[in-house]
């Protein structure tokens, strides 16, 4: 290292970078619902389109306030028609894109290899919603045309399975640049999605771009991961001298460790799913309702929209507490995130603050082997932190403190025979054990989890359990591939031969984090 490059990124370079970034954050155009009013939610509750993402993502051809005069103007005529007023006034950027048909001579990986030209936008210019972005991305596909945050990186696993490095580095920069310009990575480049996250996995992203151009990327990022750990950590340092344990996504445990919640700091129903929020929360009072608009929203921000494991009785959505709880995978990502600073500044030559955020890292670790570890199931549970209890839900969450490596070797053989016994179905591994018609339930299995529960049993030695669990899932993907032509986002892993299924909209296909960890699960065999 030399003293120039170590003089970069020195205490002062990266306190003027934050404070810098801090002062230049962009104040976001207003949403769908908050610019056009009336008219938004006349479209939602007349159920115009089955499914409401699809008006949020329209782009209106005329100035907001013309078709908000138009609208004012005609509505109460007896001819008008409000579906013919909208393809007046609305197009469909994704009408653009020309429908993609499999090719079955193709073997999967050259399906998948191919799919990644097809889910590939560029967007340099906002488009109603739709915030632009300097580097082209790969999207999920289907309702999904956005850069999404933790789908990025189950994508990127087969990006690099297929050297497509560019891209990787081009989403990884795209991440930044949203650390820079909103303080934060939201959902995805929506500007309904400004007010949430997803799980972090933006250091997961760095690493896996340094594993090919070595860990200067790790300089090149430290400020943007130090960046995002004072978003999930805001408010934190005010809490000790709080009577109520948590602000923000920060949360004080018993013991005065820090440990951190899904939170979304709106209450009012999604924007992309305003009718739905409107319908579960019903004619509950307006203190009620305000505060289960912000579970709703928090509950999107974990990724697992929805699931019992936000439910205190798990068949039925009213009962949602997201706020109150504090998740062990997001714990376990952030206690990576923390590792992953702290190994930057390690690299540089900076060991106070390396060892500051290695001694975090190991408060948090502890923290959630104290609160979030049953040894009665054998399994981490999340915490209810107002209640000073387990939630007592066994789902494939208890499979990242294995990911991360915080578990002990007791704790280890534990989780690998409940989920060997409990979990492991015919087509890989399902994520929970209750059904209740919410995706993130069972029968459904998902392939982000499938990645952590593989690495994560790997990384205590269970290789022949990884193995079975892999081999079940990729036979899942390539039975449907064969069966339908397409691969998707859930799959029924009970019934393998059924579609997954459950949730707000109907089963995608395309789909980014599906092709992904297949790709890279597939060069496994290799």
């Amino acid at each position: 290292m030399t003293k120039d490059k170590k003089q970069l990124f020195s205490k002062e370079k990266i306190k003027s970078f934050l404070f810098s970034s801090v002062g230049q954050l962009m104040r976001p155009s207003k949403s769908p619902d908050e610019a056009l009013g009336d008219l938004y939610f006349d479209v939602q509750q007349n159920h115009i389109y089955k499914d409401g993402k699809l008006f949020a993502d329209l782009v209106p051809r005329h100035r907001i306030k013309q078709i908000q005069q138009d609208y004012a103007l005609s509505k109460d005529s007896p001819q008008f028609d409000l579906h013919d007023f909208i393809s007046q006034h609305f197009y469909n950027i994704n009408s653009e894109k020309s429908v993609y048909k499999t090719n079955p001579d193709m073997t999967p990986r050259q399906h998948i290899n191919e799919l990644w030209s097809v889910l590939e936008r560029k967007q340099r210019h906002d488009k109603g919603s739709l915030i632009a972005l300097p580097y082209a991305y790969v999207t999920p596909g289907g309702r999904f045309s956005e850069q999404f945050y933790w789908d990025s990186y189950f994508i990127m696993l087969g990006l690099a399975a297929d050297n497509h490095w560019d891209m990787i580095e081009g989403m990884v920069k795209n991440a930044a640049y949203m650390l820079r310009k909103f303080g934060f990575i939201p959902t995805a480049n929506r500007t309904y999605l400004l007010s949430r996250s997803q799980p972090p996995f933006f250091s997961h992203m760095v690493k896996l771009l340094a594993s090919h151009k070595g860990n200067i990327v790790l300089l090149e990022y430290l400020p943007y991961l130090v960046l995002e750990y004072r978003f999930w950590m805001k408010g934190s340092g005010r809490l000790p001298k709080s009577d109520y344990k948590a602000f923000a996504r920060a949360v004080e445990m018993p013991n005065g460790v820090i440990l951190n919640r899904y939170y979304d700091k709106k209450s009012a129903p999604r924007t992309e799913s305003l009718d739905e929020d409107l319908k579960t929360v019903g004619n509950v009072p307006d203190y009620q309702s305000d505060r289960m608009f912000l579970h709703l929203r928090s509950g999107a921000e974990s990724g697992w929209d929805f699931s019992s494991r936000w439910l205190d009785d798990a068949n039925d959505m009213r009962t949602i507490r997201t706020a109150d709880i504090v998740p062990i995978d997001l714990n376990c990502l952030l206690y990576q995130l923390e590792q992953t600073i702290a190994e930057a500044y390690d690299f540089i030559k900076q060991p106070i603050f390396a060892r500051k955020f290695h001694i975090l890292a190991d408060r948090r670790a502890k923290a959630l082997n104290d609160y979030c570890w049953d040894e009665s199931t054998g399994f981490f549970s999340d915490y209810y932190f107002h209640d000073g209890e387990k939630t007592g839900r066994l789902t494939l969450a208890s499979a990242f403190p294995l990911y991360a490596k915080i578990a002990t070797s007791h704790q280890a053989e534990l989780i690998a025979m409940r989920l060997k016994r409990d979990f492991l179905r015919d087509g890989g591994l399902t994520t929970t054990l209750v059904e209740t018609g919410e995706q993130w339930d069972s029968p459904n299995g998902w392939a982000p989890l499938q990645w952590v529960a593989i690495e994560g049993l790997r990384n205590y030695g269970y290789n022949e359990l990884a193995d079975e669990i892999k081999r079940r899932w990729v036979k899942t993907n390539l039975d449907n591939l064969n069966k339908e032509h397409k691969l998707v986002e859930k799959y029924n892993v009970i019934n393998p031969g059924q579609p997954g299924n459950g949730g707000e909209y109907a089963l995608q296909d395309g789909f980014g984090w599906t092709n992904g960890v297949l790709a890279a699960l597939l060069n496994q065999y290799k």
